[in-house]
């Protein structure tokens, strides 16, 4: 089954290369030309996963960074920003925000494609649902649920979220660098986008309200991050999922 790609784009030339480049490679693509007709196609068309130009033009007052996280709002898919040359701080922006990858344009086509259909790997793998239960009387996490419970209460995250949290708990005592990270959470073995990981883990620091030095998630000076649990502590080979 092809998987299905959302283009928010406006620029009639890129939609062409999108075309050629999507359909060659046997994905399903669907396009919009301004930020409120993506946001229905997101409810239609329902994507696997959606590319999203920052230099949209903010029709109706829906620019791409409101777009962008009203997405975040309503669906947990893998979002691939095209960022105009604006240098790091879109990048920035981007992944604080929760995308999971920015590509500068002008863009490689070959590269382009080589990032969506990683991301959509990692999508496939998350859809799995496999491995037990994970529970240390603070933090419960069920893959196959998706369910992920921290003090009793019950949590929301996007699946870029979930898989770390899953990635930290299963190693948990143990100091995790940017690069396990990287190639567990991001299907990424290269170390290069540090920065990703940097941003997802304050993301889920926030949400799960985990803040200051003594927080059960905590920075590794010049390693990474480590999980540890108040209580029971497991420890075990890294795990990807």
């Amino acid at each position: 089954m092809p998987s299905r790609i959302l283009a928010v784009e406006h620029d009639p030339d890129v939609l062409v290369v999108l075309r050629l480049l999507f359909d060659g490679a046997g994905h399903d693509l669907r396009c919009a030309r301004d930020g409120r007709s993506g946001l229905r196609a997101l409810h239609e068309y329902r994507p696997d996963l959606l590319l999203l130009h920052l230099g949209l033009p903010g029709v109706g007052g829906m620019d791409a960074w409101k777009v962008l996280r009203r997405v975040r709002e309503l669906a947990d898919l893998p979002v691939l920003l095209l960022s105009p040359d604006h240098g790091v701080a879109d990048t920035v922006r981007g992944l604080r925000a929760g995308a999971d990858d920015v590509l500068t344009t002008p863009f490689a086509p070959i590269e382009l494609l080589a990032r969506v259909e990683a991301l959509l790997r990692r999508t496939g793998r998350d859809h799995a649902g496999v491995g037990e239960v994970y529970d240390d009387g603070d933090v419960r996490v069920d893959p196959r649920t998706r369910l992920v419970t921290v003090g009793g209460r019950e949590l929301e995250l996007t699946g870029t979220e979930f898989r770390l949290l899953t990635v930290l708990v299963r190693n948990a005592g143990a100091a995790l660098t940017l690069t396990d990270l990287l190639a567990s959470v991001w299907d990424d073995p290269t170390g290069i986008a540090t920065d990703r990981v940097k941003f997802a883990v304050l993301r889920l620091r926030r949400k799960l309200g985990w803040a200051g030095n003594d927080a059960p998630l905590s920075a590794v000076r010049g390693v990474g991050y480590r999980y540890r649990p108040a209580g029971v502590r497991r420890y075990g080979p890294l795990t990807s999922v």
